[in-house]
């Protein structure tokens, strides 16, 4: 340490803040991988984005609803819901998930299961981790439709209708199944 500088000083160094950063990685999980500087860039880039969307209303002038309509609430819901899976789990968009996972194996319905890539940095590893989980992802989705609400609404629910739609044609889809699969069967005890 240079002379006069205090050990408080020292550890708001680079190196210092290096070593916090590892000692606090290795308290929080110690016998696990937790990317922790991956997690904190991914949680910086969501809040640039929402700041940057925030900024985009302001600039603009839209207005901002009080509150949300019931039906827009649904809407966006379902919407969140479909875009996130279709993102996170379908066969179609694995080229987008492939920097970040490797294929496991199917996960029915058109849809993979597959495994963060653990190797490279910590960031990739993050990414890997949002990328490929619906439940991550879908406070993103969330939050890219409402402020699509906010600043295109009309546009946000037409695409909001065709994602609810498809969810919809989804789960009507694997009832169909159910019941061809329960139809099938009792014509075979016969």
């Amino acid at each position: 340490m240079p002379a006069g500088t205090t050990t408080r000083e020292a550890g708001l160094t680079g190196s210092g803040l290096k070593q916090k950063v590892a000692r606090l990685r290795q308290a929080y999980a110690p016998h696990e991988h937790r990317p922790l500087e991956g997690y904190l860039k991914a949680m910086g880039t969501y809040a640039g984005v929402t700041a940057a969307l925030v900024g985009v209303v302001r600039a603009t002038g839209r207005p901002v609803p009080e509150r949300p309509t019931p039906g827009d609430v649904v809407l966006l819901s379902i919407a969140t819901h479909k875009l996130s899976r279709l993102i996170s789990k379908d066969a179609i968009t694995s080229p987008l998930r492939a920097p970040f996972t490797r294929y496991d194996h199917p996960g029915g319905s058109g849809e993979v299961m597959e495994q963060v890539r653990d190797e490279g940095s910590p960031t990739r590893h993050a990414l890997g981790e949002l990328v490929s989980c619906p439940f991550c992802l879908a406070v993103w989705v969330a939050t890219g439709l409402t402020g699509g609400l906010v600043l295109a609404p009309r546009l946000t629910r037409l695409v909001a209708t065709a994602l609810t739609a498809v969810a919809a044609s989804d789960f009507l889809q694997m009832g169909y199944a159910v019941a061809q699969r329960a139809a099938e069967g009792g014509h075979q005890e016969e």
